[in-house]
C-alpha cells in the first residue's frame, strides 16, 4: 500500500500524469464540469468529503505553483477560506489569482481534471496549477 495520505485511484494517476503549469479543480458538489474535461467525483453526501480534508489530501502529492479563487467566496467568507488563506500563508498554494465566479469557470474548461466534492458552501472551489519539484 502507498505511503501517503492519498488512496484514491483515480486521483494518484491524475497527480503522477500533471506537468508543469497543469490545471486541477477541486470543487463544491454544485460546481459544473465541461464537455471533455475529466470528472473524479468524491461525493457521497452533503459535506462528505468536504473541500478542506480533499484539499489537504491532494497536497500532500501535489507540487502546486499557483492557485485561482473565484473573488465571490471573500464576499460569502465560507469555513473554507479560512483553510486556504492557511495554505497560502504557508505556502502550499503559491501565489493567488482572483477571477470572478463565471470566469472561474470558464478557465475550468482547460482543466485535467475536476474532483467533484461533496462540499455545499458557496465558492468552494480552486484551481490548482502545477508546479515542479525541481
Amino acid at each position: 500500500m502507498k505511503k501517503t495520505p492519498l488512496l484514491n485511484v483515480a486521483l494518484s494517476r491524475l497527480i503522477a500524469s500533471l506537468g508543469h503549469g497543469d490545471l486541477v479543480v477541486i470543487g463544491d458538489a454544485g460546481l459544473p464540469v465541461p464537455p471533455g474535461v475529466e470528472l473524479i467525483d468524491l461525493a457521497l453526501t452533503h459535506g462528505v468529503p468536504d473541500f478542506v480534508s480533499t484539499l489537504n489530501v491532494v497536497l500532500s502529492e501535489m507540487q502546486v505553483e499557483s492557485h485561482v479563487l473565484a473573488q465571490e467566496i471573500l464576499e460569502k467568507k465560507p469555513s473554507a477560506l479560512a483553510a486556504l488563506d492557511k495554505l497560502n500563508a504557508e505556502g502550499a498554494l503559491g501565489r493567488r489569482e482572483l477571477l470572478s465566479h463565471e470566469q472561474f469557470k470558464v478557465l475550468s474548461r482547460q482543466a485535467r481534471a475536476i474532483v467533484r466534492t461533496g462540499e455545499c458552501q458557496p465558492y468552494c472551489n480552486v484551481v490548482l496549477v502545477a508546479g515542479v519539484t525541481f
